[in-house]
């Protein structure tokens, strides 16, 4: 863990509040694959708003609000709005904590963020949800010293029995702002097989003022 701090920040680790992240990426829903553009703004460790639009020869033929505010998750999609749920908010919450991977110093500066060593290459991430805990299982690649994967146990639907266990795994990495950052990210839910998005990144702006447009829609 040392060591992929010394590799992705240098030495100094910034302190970051909010992030706002652009790219492109391909996803997976209902079993086709669309190319698609999206935003992910990020107040730190606490909220996020997800803006992706699905293509089709470049132009939108879906579009999705997804937020994280206060605790609460919201989905705002093409066949109607899910809120109010549970295991959405858990959910949600992992997600927001496996895209700060994007912020990656939040992992040592906020507060209520701990990790637990199992082995050389493997650690226990510990983040908050509310006042409980989640835990990822977080591996690094032992000859470059960054982070390969972030594992957890998540819900995918607001009725699912059973979490299913869900990965982020860095398939390359880029220099934003002198930061070291995973880009392309695969997100694969383990009963699938197959990574069901890819993010590739264009563009990230730290240390913004996200406090109205966090909670906006749309671009």
């Amino acid at each position: 863990m040392a060591r992929y701090y010394q590799v992705t920040c240098g030495e100094q680790v910034p302190v970051i509040e909010s992030a706002v992240i652009t790219g492109r990426g391909r996803l997976r829903f209902r079993g086709l694959t669309f190319t698609s553009r999206f935003r992910f703004t990020h107040n730190a460790g606490r909220d996020y708003r997800h803006y992706i639009e699905a293509t089709v020869l470049g132009y939108p033929i879906m579009k999705v609000n997804e937020y994280y505010l206060d605790g609460q998750g919201r989905m705002e999609l093409p066949f109607g709005v899910i809120e109010g749920e549970p295991k959405i908010d858990m959910a949600a919450n992992l997600g927001l904590w496996g895209e700060s991977i994007w912020l990656p110093s939040i992992f040592i500066t906020h507060p209520r963020v701990h990790w637990e060593t199992i082995d050389d290459t493997t650690a226990h991430l510990v983040v908050p949800f509310g006042d409980q805990e989640d835990i990822f299982t977080v591996t690094f690649d032992p000859q470059t010293g960054l982070l390969q994967t972030m594992f957890t146990m998540r819900y995918r639907e607001a009725d699912d029995e059973e979490k299913i266990p869900w990965r982020i795994e860095a398939q390359g990495w880029d220099t934003f702002h002198g930061l070291i950052i995973p880009t392309p990210m695969a997100a694969t839910w383990m009963d699938e097989g197959k990574p069901w998005a890819v993010f590739t990144l264009e563009d990230v702006a730290y240390n913004v003022d996200v406090s109205e447009y966090i909670r906006a829609s749309g671009l």
